[in-house]
C-alpha cells in the first residue's frame, strides 16, 4: 500500500493539464482578488481532489474506477456499464463518477476525444462551472462550492440520491488536506 501522501502527489500530477486549462480561461477575467496569486489554480487542485475522496476514487487508479469498486481498462471511451450494489444501478465511472448520460452530454459539448485523465478533469471543471461554483473554488468560499454542486456529486452532504455523503467537515478538512485555502 502506498503511503496517503504519495498517492495524492500522484494524483495532482494526473490534474496538471485540465487546470492549467481552467486557471488560463479563469485568468481572463479582471476580478480582483482577496487571495494571494496562485491561489486558484490550487483551489482548483484541491477541490478536485476532494471529489475525488468523496467519492472513493482517490488514488492511483481513480482515473479507472468503475461504480462499487472496479477497475476498467483503457481511456478510449466511457465504459458504460451498468453495476449493481446495494441496492443501486449505476454507470458512473472515473475518478468523479460520471454517469454514462453525462459524459456522453459533457464529451459532446467539450469535444474531449476520450475519458482520459486529462478529459474526466476538464469535464469535472464544466460540471462545476455549470453549477455556478467555479469562481466560488477559485476564491476559497468551498463550503458555498459544495452546496453549489451537490446535486452533481452523491457523495456530497445533501445530495439525497441514497448513496453515503460525506459530511462538510470531513470535505473541508480533506480540501485543506489538498493544500487548499478557505476564505470565508
Amino acid at each position: 500500500m502506498q503511503p496517503v501522501w504519495r498517492t495524492v502527489a500522484i494524483s495532482i500530477a494526473l490534474l496538471s493539464p485540465a487546470l492549467f486549462l481552467a486557471y488560463r480561461v479563469s485568468a481572463d477575467s479582471k476580478r480582483p482578488s482577496a487571495l494571494p496569486p496562485g491561489t486558484s489554480l490550487r483551489n482548483i487542485r484541491a477541490f478536485l481532489l476532494m471529489i475525488q475522496y468523496a467519492e472513493g476514487t482517490l488514488g492511483t487508479n481513480a482515473y479507472r474506477m468503475m461504480y462499487g469498486g472496479g477497475l476498467f481498462s483503457g481511456f478510449q471511451k466511457h465504459p458504460n456499464r451498468a453495476i449493481s450494489k446495494g441496492g443501486l444501478i449505476s454507470t458512473a465511472a472515473g475518478a468523479y463518477q460520471f454517469l454514462y448520460r453525462t459524459w456522453s452530454e459533457l464529451q459532446r459539448q467539450l469535444q474531449l476525444p476520450d475519458f482520459s485523465p486529462s478529459s474526466q478533469d476538464k469535464a469535472a471543471i464544466e460540471l462545476i462551472r455549470r453549477r455556478g461554483a467555479f469562481e466560488d473554488v477559485q476564491e476559497g468560499r468551498i463550503a458555498l462550492a459544495i452546496d453549489k454542486c451537490h446535486k452533481i456529486w452523491a457523495s456530497f452532504p445533501g445530495a439525497g440520491y441514497g448513496q453515503g455523503e460525506r459530511s462538510l467537515q470531513a470535505l473541508l478538512q480533506a480540501y485543506r488536506q489538498f493544500g487548499g485555502i478557505i476564505n470565508s
